[in-house]
């Protein structure tokens, strides 16, 4: 069952967002992305109100992935970033990211805090970051 309503079009979208942002961090670092891009469509919370759906979510602007923002955001989804982005579509979660709403590659250690939201962990070189369970609970839902 999946946590997120989509259509095969929003899946491939998603493989593509996974592809363009985290490609060079391996298997795992899109999965991650994948879990932050499904939390924003679920949290209806913070800067997330109104990103309800895959499309929304990818293209969300201001706010929005670097990828869409700046303009990487051409290549096509390949089997393997469509393979990922159905398994966070069906609720998997991976740490860092299982609750994490934001990401970000600092040029040095992770701070504890950004945008006032806690540090969940890095990986490789991106900080993941979530918010309290009273400010966003639907991220904390289970499904």
């Amino acid at each position: 069952m999946a946590v997120l309503a989509h259509t095969e079009e929003d899946v491939k979208l998603l493989a593509r967002l996974l592809r363009a942002e985290a490609e060079g961090e391996g298997k795992l670092g899109m999965l991650l992305v994948g879990n932050v891009g499904v939390n924003r469509a679920r949290a209806a919370c913070l800067d997330f109100k109104d990103i309800n759906s895959i499309r929304r979510m990818v293209f969300q602007s201001p706010g929005g992935f670097e990828a869409t923002q700046k303009g990487y955001f051409y290549q096509r989804a390949r089997q393997t970033e469509i393979d990922l982005a159905r398994k966070v579509l069906k609720g998997m979660r991976y740490h860092p990211a299982e609750y994490s709403l934001w990401f970000f590659k600092p040029s040095g250690s992770c701070p504890a805090q950004w945008y006032n939201q806690w540090n969940a962990g890095r990986f490789k070189s991106h900080c993941f970051y979530t918010p309290t369970q009273e400010a966003c609970p639907e991220v904390y839902n289970t499904f």
